[in-house]
């Protein structure tokens, strides 16, 4: 097992257009591998980005025959790199979605998938309002894949908030999470990089969040500032408000030491609550 790896984090700021967001990953994730980069991540809705229904569905395609899956399958067997696509939008019945992850190994093959589990259904003051839920269908199962790096946790965008599904995944081998995000401004500003610290700090893990960054057509904007923490909760990385590539190289023996000097995975205990 590879305990030193340089990644690599996309940031873009897709659109509606699929084929124009294909080119442009395609592109950084060639840049990336030149550089050195062995696992690269993308954000959350790499293929397509839109608030608009009506034109979301017939630019999105079932599993089986995505063209920008594909596309990234043999990228990945071309340049010999993992690649995990942050999340892509998927056909689902009855005119839904799944906002899946796909992680995808260097021989060109799906190792493993996620759908998010958390759907971001919030109003803010003022009147920026999000639904996932009315098009999107929620994931029901925690996922952790097998690398030749280590143990990986598969989360996207909001599942931060929600450190138990983190906690769980440590306590079961998960050394470093992908959190691949669409965050946007407004909460990126307040909680992004408190929320991501707290979580490896949490789980004694690596954390890489590539994200999305600035404003897509349709109204929406992200927030950028693709991060890579360390266990101790320490930035190593991160990205301003521009598209591109940040690169960082990592040590997952630190995992390690982080969880010997804090065992705090290993306390937790049964209590009763008064009420």
């Amino acid at each position: 097992m590879m305990q030193n790896i340089s990644i690599a984090l996309i940031q873009m700021s897709s659109t509606w257009d699929a084929a124009e967001n294909l080119k442009v990953t395609s592109n950084y994730i060639r840049e990336a591998a030149s550089g050195g980069a062995k696992f690269i991540l993308t954000p959350e809705m790499t293929n397509i980005l839109d608030t608009n229904r009506k034109r979301m569905l017939p630019n999105t395609h079932f599993e089986s025959d995505d063209p920008s899956l594909k596309a990234y399958l043999a990228l990945a067997e071309d340049l010999k790199v993992w690649l995990l696509i942050g999340s892509m939008a998927i056909k689902a019945p009855n005119d839904m979605l799944y906002n899946r992850s796909y992680l995808i190994g260097s021989d060109g093959v799906i190792k493993a998938k996620y759908d998010k589990i958390h759907m971001f259904d919030v109003e803010f003051e003022g009147g920026e309002t999000y639904k996932e839920s009315s098009l999107y269908i929620p994931g029901k199962v925690a996922q952790y894949a097998d690398t030749e790096f280590g143990r990986l946790g598969m989360t996207i965008c909001y599942d931060i908030r929600f450190p138990s599904l983190f906690r769980t995944l440590a306590q079961n081998g998960v050394k470093f999470f992908s959190v691949p995000s669409a965050f946007t401004k407004i909460t990126g500003e307040a909680h992004w990089h408190t929320l991501l610290r707290a979580r490896a700090i949490e789980t004694g893990s690596f954390i890489l969040a590539p994200a999305q960054v600035g404003l897509h057509g349709n109204g929406r904007e992200t927030y950028g500032h693709s991060l890579v923490v360390n266990p101790w909760g320490e930035i190593l990385s991160c990205s301003k408000l521009e598209e591109g590539v940040l690169t960082a190289n990592i040590n997952f023996s630190e995992a390690d030491k982080a969880r010997a000097r804090l065992p705090s995975l290993k306390a937790d205990q049964a209590f009763e609550l008064n009420g």
